[in-house]
């Protein structure tokens, strides 16, 4: 066995446990501009990830001063890949400002 195989068995080892197990429910919030389709499009995103999310879910809340939008959503987790992607298609969103 080489060195670096023996290094990568051992990093795994004292990582640990992962902290998510998939399938999972995981909630996000999407802040972004206030636009009328704000919420359609967000969701249109989401659905490419998540085909049965249901959008009468989302929870839309204007921001305090009502320049902002943001979504709250919950959606179905297959994989840490999938809610990578998901994650990265979010906040490259040309409406959105950040994700929680």
């Amino acid at each position: 066995m080489s060195e670096d195989v023996k290094k990568q068995e051992q990093l795994e080892e004292e990582l640990p446990a992962k902290l998510l197990q998939f399938p999972c429910d995981f909630p996000l919030k999407i802040v972004g501009i206030k636009a009328d389709d704000y919420k359609d499009r967000i969701v249109e995103v989401i659905k490419k990830y998540d085909p049965d999310y249901n959008p009468a879910e989302a929870n839309l809340k204007e921001s305090a001063k009502g320049n902002y939008l943001s979504l709250g959503v919950v959606v179905r987790a297959t994989s840490q890949d999938q809610l990578d992607d998901l994650y990265k298609a979010l906040v490259d969103h040309e409406y959105t400002k950040f994700v929680l």
